[in-house]
């Protein structure tokens, strides 16, 4: 009797199944390490959808960053309906960004919605003025990067940048410009004022940052921007810096009033 080679060395995958009432269970028996959580499923898409949404987010900064430099663009919001989808643009000249008759956020608005592929009508625009432009690190940014290309001297631009956040409430300052300044090395130049935080949480709470790139003659020029917000303008609303002491003033303590005195009655 001839053996063949498949029945000397089964494959631990492949059976042949000879009897048909064996097929229905080798099925089962098959379809069991199939049988995944639909948790992790959930999981899974979770998180490729904050990824989708966080390249979604980036690429349409960088955009309107680029398209809204000169109308003073300082950031942008995303807020996702049942219905549509609102993208708040926040600038400091929005009648720019509206355009004539609204000409201009038309035309932004057609550009996502191609870009992203939104089905129609389910994608909006609006433009939001900055209510404090020295509070803005982008805005200051910006501001430092045409004072920086009109030609005024980098000293010159960083105190005035400086000067106005701090009188607009800033606690604290820091600009930071490096490249080829003056000579032919390239250097950095900080200019500090006020008072800033560099760790923990409140670094993530009260610091606005901003960094652009502006191209010079002479090369490529780098500029970041911090500001120390004021505990009423925190990114998560008014809140005290966790090392924030309040005193307060005693309370005045009036005199504790006289009980009365059981007096003994004499007995006759």
């Amino acid at each position: 009797m001839c053996v063949g080679h498949s029945e000397l060395f089964p494959s631990p995958s492949i059976r042949t199944i000879r009897d048909p009432r064996q097929s229905m269970q080798h099925l089962l028996n098959c379809l069991q390490p199939l049988n995944f959580d639909l948790m992790e499923v959930a999981a899974i898409n979770k998180k490729r959808k904050f990824i989708a949404d966080g390249v979604f987010f980036a690429e349409l900064n960088s955009f309107l960053g680029k398209e809204l430099a000169e109308q003073g663009y300082s950031g942008v919001e995303v807020r996702v309906t049942p219905t549509r989808t609102e993208i708040i643009i926040r600038a400091t000249k929005t009648q720019d960004v509206l355009g004539d008759k609204g000409r201009r956020i038309r035309e932004l608005t057609s550009v996502v919605q191609k870009r992203f592929n939104f089905p129609e009508n389910t994608v909006e625009l609006y433009a939001e003025k900055v209510a404090s432009r020295g509070l803005s690190a982008i805005a200051q940014a910006e501001s430092l990067r045409y004072k920086l290309i009109e030609g005024l001297a980098v000293r010159r631009a960083c105190y005035a940048v400086m000067r106005f956040a701090m009188e607009s409430g800033a606690k604290g300052v820091e600009v930071v410009v490096s490249g080829k300044l003056r000579g032919a090395r390239a250097k950095a130049m900080k200019f500090v004022d006020g008072f800033m935080v560099h760790s923990g949480q409140p670094s993530i709470d009260f610091i606005d940052y901003a960094t652009r790139n502006v191209l010079m003659k002479q090369g490529m020029i780098g500029i970041k921007v911090k500001i120390m917000l004021p505990a009423e303008n925190g990114k998560r609303g008014k809140m005290p810096l966790p090392d924030a002491v309040t005193i307060l003033e005693p309370k005045e303590e009036s005199a504790p009033a006289a009980f009365p005195v059981a007096v003994p009655v004499a007995t006759l």
